[in-house]
């Protein structure tokens, strides 16, 4: 099985790659448009693409199951980019289709959880990045991370565990009222002991 990334230099068409989860944070993906279209010139915005290819598994359907950077790619399709570059990281051509979820599951390549943080069948997963819900939750702990509320991990979908946990402490009515108010929440929420058993957990901010 190939492990190695494999760039394909083909584009990939965006709408033709399937996710592997149900949610993005749509506020995460608002900033990614913009930070797109900060970037006037076809030079810039093809170095950009060539920067962030999207990683993804090639199924036994021949279609590429993406396992990374979900939210780029719906906010690239929302700024009109039809076609991707994509790094293969996994080819489970040989896996019988009925299998093929419950591998990417045991090998934690997908994420079957909705917008209220509720596990769904894997048929319930949207088949283009166009349908994916918003979760503020997602968009809180990406947030969150980013202010220093929790260290970067490698733990596949760590920021949606972290979107569960917040989701436990706070309304998503008042996440969307209110953000900035709903992060000084999250943060002091994040160095709790709560959340002692969460990836990038960095501890409370003093002994004292």
């Amino acid at each position: 099985m190939a492990n190695t990334r494999e760039p394909y230099v083909k584009p990939v068409p965006i709408l033709s790659l399937r996710p592997t989860q149900m949610t993005v944070g749509m506020r995460e993906v608002k900033e990614k448009r913009k930070r797109w279209r900060e970037h006037k010139s076809a030079k810039k915005r093809a170095e950009l693409l060539g920067k962030h290819m999207i990683p993804v598994v090639f199924g036994p359907d021949q279609n590429y199951y993406v396992v990374d950077h979900h939210h780029l790619a719906r906010a690239l399709h929302d700024e009109g980019v039809n076609d991707i570059l994509v790094t293969v990281i996994g080819d489970l051509t040989m896996v019988q289709r009925e299998a093929f979820w419950g591998v990417m599951d045991n090998k934690r390549w997908v994420y079957p959880y909705d917008a209220r943080g509720e596990r769904r069948q894997f048929k319930d997963i949207p088949k283009s990045v166009a349908a994916l819900k918003d979760d503020p939750f997602r968009s809180l702990a990406g947030e969150l991370r980013r202010a220093g509320g929790f260290a970067k991990d490698t733990t596949p979908f760590s920021e949606f565990l972290w979107a569960d946990f917040l989701r436990r402490k706070m309304s998503r009515k008042s996440v969307e009222a209110n953000f900035s108010r709903s992060m000084e929440k999250a943060l002091a929420f994040a160095k709790s002991q709560d959340a002692v058993y969460l990836p990038g957990w960095c501890g409370p901010a003093s002994d004292g």
